[in-house]
C-alpha cells in the first residue's frame, strides 16, 4: 500500500490549498507545497498581519446590578502557526471598530517565532448585567501599550489573603501581604494586570514550617486596583520524609474577612487544592471563545461542526455548584480510573471538555473547570523541594512508583532515588495512565491559568517516572511498557505539555526531549521498515498482545494510540509524521483491505498471529487476520449483506459491530484515528472514511462528543 502524507492546519477564514496526489514524501516532507521547520507547520495559509484572526465575547453572568465600566477579563488564546509573527502582537476591536485595550502576555511560540499561546487581558469600556461585549482579535505590528503595575500599590491597601490550617491543635498560617512587594515569579506583567506566584510556607506560632504542607498564592492585580487571589495548598514534596495524609480545619480570609472554611478536611498525600477569590470586584465575565478558530488552530481536534451540544446535558452542567468548589472534590471524573467499560472521560478530550470546545457554553465550562480544579485531588504530584518544580528524570533517573526498592539505585552516583515510604496514605482516588483523562489541557488553553499549567505538568510527569526505570530506559521515560491505551494517553499528555509549556519555563526542554525520546523509539521500531515492524500497523509493545491467549490485540486501544499520534502532528511535531503514516495502516486497512470486511473493523479483538510465543511474527495481510478471527459461519458471508447482519445480530447490513449507536462504542473509538488518517490523505484513507461516514446507526454525539472527530478539509 502506498502512503501519501498531507497535513492540513488551516487558519480561520483562510483557504487550504489542494494537495498533490502523487509522490512518496520522506520523513519530514509534505506534498502540498508547505514546509516543516523544527516542529511547526507552515501551510502557506496564515493570515496577513492586520487581519481579524478570531473573536471572543465577554459575557457578564450577573442577573442584576448596574453596568460596570473598565471591565477586566483575562483569558488564554491559542493561535495558528504564522498568524501572529514574531514581530507582531494582537490588538482588540469592538464590533463598531472602537479599540479595546489588550495586554498580551506571550507564553509559547512556534519554531518560526510566531505566537502559539498567550494570556490576554482585555479592558471593556462598559458591560451591563447579563450583557455581552464581542471583541475582534487582530494581528498588528503596532507597539503594545507599555508600563507595568506595581504590587506596592496593592500592598498599601487593606488587601491580604491568609490561609490557616489547624492540625491536632497546632495552628499554621501563611499570609501573602508581606511577600507581595518582593514577588519575583511573575506570570502576567503589563499595564493592565500583574500576576505573581508567591511561595508562603505554612508556619506555626514559633515560626516552624510544616514539613509537608506548603502554601502558594497567585495574586492578580488589575489596573482598577482590584485583585484576584488563588490560595493553593500542596502536600507534594517528593523526597521529604514522612509523607502522609493530613486532616485539618481550614480557614481562608481576604482583607480580614472570612471567605471559606471547612472542618476536618482530609488532604491526601501528594495531592493539592486551590480556591479562588476576588477583592474589590466581581468575578470576571465569562469569555466565550471562537470555536472555529480554536479548532482551526490545530490545538484541539476537528470536532464535527454538525454536532450540536445537548441542551439537556448543558442544563445538567448548569446545576453544578458555582465556585468556590471544596478541596479534594473531583467534579465529573471517575475516582477509580482503572474502572473498565465505556467512559465519557476518555479520548483526546473528555466529553465535558469536548462539549465546551464545540459550544463555548459557560455551563460546559463550569463542568470542565470544576473537574480541572479537582485534578489536584489525585496522589500523583511529586515536587522537587530544591527546584520547586515537578521532579525530573534528568535529576532522578531511577525514581519509580511501580518498581522494586533495588530498582531505584543509581549506579552513576551510588545513591538511591527512592521516594520516602508513605504511611496513612489511603485515598478513594486511584490514578491510571490507561484511563487518564485530559483534565486540564483545554482549561489551560482557554483560561491561561497557571494552576492548570502546573497540573498539566504534574500529570505528564507521573506518566514519565511511575514505571520501573529499566522498562522506561531510565531518564528517557519511555511509555512502551504500558497498555497500548496507556501509551496513547501518555503520548497525548506529553505532547500537549511539550507544545504549550511556556518557552521560558525550565520544563519546556525537558518535555520536548522526553517526547523526542518516545517518538524516536516508536519510529525506529515500527516506521523505519526494519525487522521489528509489522505490516498490520499494530503496536505490539507492553500489553498489546494480551487478547485471545496472546494471539490477539484490541484494535480500539490501538486506535487510541493512532489518534494520539495524529494529535501530535496537528500540534506541529513533524517528527511524528513517519509514525502516523505507519499507524494509519491499521484503521485504514480494516476498512479497505482485500479479504477484510469493514463491518468487523470495530471488533473488540482480532487474532494477529498463529501462536502466543514471542518468536511468532504477525500475519502479513489483513485477509489472514480476518480468516483467523471471524467465526466460520460469518466469514463466508458477503460483506455488508443482510445475511451477515442477521448472523451478527445487527440492525442493518451497513451497521458495524461493537455497540455502533453508542458514543463510547468501538466504532466511535475508531473514528478519530480514521478521521486523522483521512485528513492527512494516507493511502486509501479517504475511501475508508467515505465508507465509515456512510455506515448505519452512527452515534448521537450531542451529549458525548469526545470521539466526534472528522477530517479537516
Amino acid at each position: 500500500m502506498r502512503f501519501v502524507f498531507v497535513l492540513f492546519l488551516c487558519g480561520f477564514a483562510t483557504a487550504c490549498s489542494k494537495s498533490k496526489s502523487e509522490g512518496d514524501p520522506g520523513p519530514g516532507d509534505v506534498s502540498d507545497g508547505g514546509s516543516f521547520d523544527g516542529g511547526s507547520f507552515d501551510s502557506g495559509t496564515s493570515s496577513p498581519v492586520g487581519s481579524t484572526l478570531a473573536h471572543v465575547t465577554l459575557l457578564d453572568q450577573r442577573t442584576s446590578g448596574a453596568a460596570e465600566s473598565n471591565v477586566v477579563a483575562t483569558f488564554g488564546q491559542v493561535f495558528a502557526a504564522g498568524d501572529v509573527p514574531a514581530n507582531a502582537t494582537v490588538e482588540g476591536k469592538a464590533s463598531d471598530g472602537t479599540a479595546i485595550t489588550l495586554q498580551v502576555d506571550k507564553k509559547a511560540t512556534y519554531a518560526d517565532g510566531s505566537l502559539r499561546h498567550a494570556v490576554i487581558t482585555a479592558v471593556g469600556p462598559s458591560l451591563a448585567a447579563g450583557g455581552t461585549l464581542p471583541i475582534d482579535l487582530v494581528s498588528t505590528t503596532r507597539s503594545a501599550a507599555s508600563g507595568h503595575l506595581d504590587f506596592a500599590t496593592l500592598a498599601a491597601t487593606a488587601f491580604d489573603a491568609v490561609v490557616t490550617i489547624t492540625i491536632a491543635g497546632t495552628v499554621y498560617t501563611a499570609s501573602v501581604k508581606p511577600l507581595l512587594t518582593g514577588a519575583t515569579q511573575l506570570w502576567l506583567d503589563g499595564p493592565v494586570t500583574k500576576e505573581a506566584i508567591v511561595t508562603a510556607p505554612l508556619k506555626d506560632a514559633s515560626g516552624n514550617a510544616h514539613p509537608q504542607l506548603q502554601a502558594y498564592f497567585q495574586v492578580r492585580m488589575d489596573v482598577n486596583g482590584a485583585a484576584r487571589v488563588d490560595v493553593i495548598v500542596d502536600n507534594d514534596w517528593a523526597f521529604a520524609p514522612g509523607p502522609s495524609n493530613f486532616t485539618y480545619d481550614l480557614a481562608i480570609s481576604v482583607a480580614g474577612q472570612p471567605v471559606y472554611a471547612k472542618s476536618a478536611l482530609l488532604h491526601y498525600q501528594h495531592a493539592r487544592w486551590r480556591e479562588t477569590f476576588y477583592w474589590n470586584r466581581d468575578a470576571e465575565p465569562f469569555v466565550q471563545h471562537d470555536v472555529k478558530y480554536l479548532i482551526a488552530s490545530g490545538a484541539v481536534p476537528n470536532y464535527d461542526p454538525s454536532v450540536v451540544a445537548s441542551e439537556t446535558e448543558l442544563a445538567t452542567f448548569g446545576m453544578l455548584p458555582a465556585p468556590p468548589w471544596d478541596p479534594m472534590q473531583i467534579g465529573q471524573a471517575t475516582a477509580y480510573m482503572p474502572a473498565t467499560g465505556g467512559r465519557i472521560d476518555l479520548g483526546l478530550l473528555p466529553g465535558w471538555a469536548a462539549l465546551w470546545a464545540i459550544s463555548a457554553d459557560p455551563r460546559a465550562a463550569r463542568a470542565t473547570l470544576m473537574t480541572a480544579d479537582g485534578s489536584g485531588s489525585w496522589s500523583i504530584h511529586y515536587r522537587d523541594q530544591v527546584k520547586g518544580l515537578p521532579v525530573s528524570l534528568v535529576d532522578y533517573p531511577y525514581m519509580t512508583l511501580l518498581g522494586n526498592p533495588e530498582d531505584t539505585d543509581d549506579p552513576s552516583t551510588g545513591k538511591s532515588d527512592a521516594f520516602p515510604a508513605c504511611t496513612d496514605c489511603d485515598s478513594p482516588n486511584s490514578s491510571d495512565s490507561a484511563h487518564q483523562p485530559a483534565f486540564v489541557y483545554l482549561p489551560y488553553l482557554l483560561t491561561g491559568d497557571h494552576y492548570y499549567l502546573e497540573e498539566l505538568q504534574f500529570w505528564t510527569d507521573i506518566n514519565l517516572f511511575e514505571s520501573n526505570p529499566a522498562y522506561r530506559a531510565q531518564q528517557k521515560g519511555l511509555f512502551n511498557w504500558d497498555q497500548v491505551r496507556g501509551q496513547a494517553w501518555s503520548m497525548r499528555t506529553l505532547g500537549e505539555a511539550a507544545a504549550f509549556t511556556p518557552d521560558d519555563d525550565p520544563l519546556k526542554g525537558y518535555f520536548n526531549d522526553r517526547l523526542n525520546d518516545n517518538l524516536d523509539y516508536y519510529t525506529t521500531k515500527y516506521a523505519m521498515g526494519g525487522a521489528t515492524t509489522n505490516a498490520l500497523g499494530f503496536i505490539t509493545d507492553g500489553f498489546a498482545l494480551g487478547y485471545v491467549n496472546g494471539q490477539g490485540v484490541g484494535p480500539w486501544q490501538d486506535d487510541f494510540f493512532t489518534s494520539a499520534i495524529g494529535h501530535l502532528v496537528e500540534l506541529g511535531f513533524t517528527q511524528a509524521i513517519p509514525l502516523m503514516t505507519w499507524k494509519s495502516i491499521s484503521p485504514v486497512s480494516r476498512m479497505t483491505a482485500p479479504g477484510f470486511c469493514w463491518i468487523q473493523a470495530s471488533a473488540y479483538d482480532v487474532i494477529v498471529r498463529d501462536a502466543s510465543d514471542t518468536t511468532t511474527t504477525l500475519y502479513p495481510t489483513y485477509a489472514q487476520v480476518y480468516d483467523a478471527t471471524v467465526d466460520p459461519s460469518v466469514k463466508g458471508l458477503a460483506c455488508g449483506s443482510q445475511a451477515m447482519a442477521t448472523a451478527l445480530m445487527l440492525t442493518s447490513p451497513d451497521q458495524m459491530v461493537g455497540y455502533a449507536p453508542s458514543p463510547e462504542g468501538y466504532p466511535a473509538n475508531l473514528q478519530p484515528a480514521l478521521a486523522m488518517a483521512a485528513q492527512f490523505r494516507i493511502g486509501d484513507a479517504e475511501a475508508a472514511w467515505a465508507t465509515f461516514a456512510g455506515r448505519a446507526t452512527p452515534p448521537d454525539y450531542s451529549t458525548e462528543p469526545q470521539f466526534a472527530i472528522v477530517p479537516r478539509r
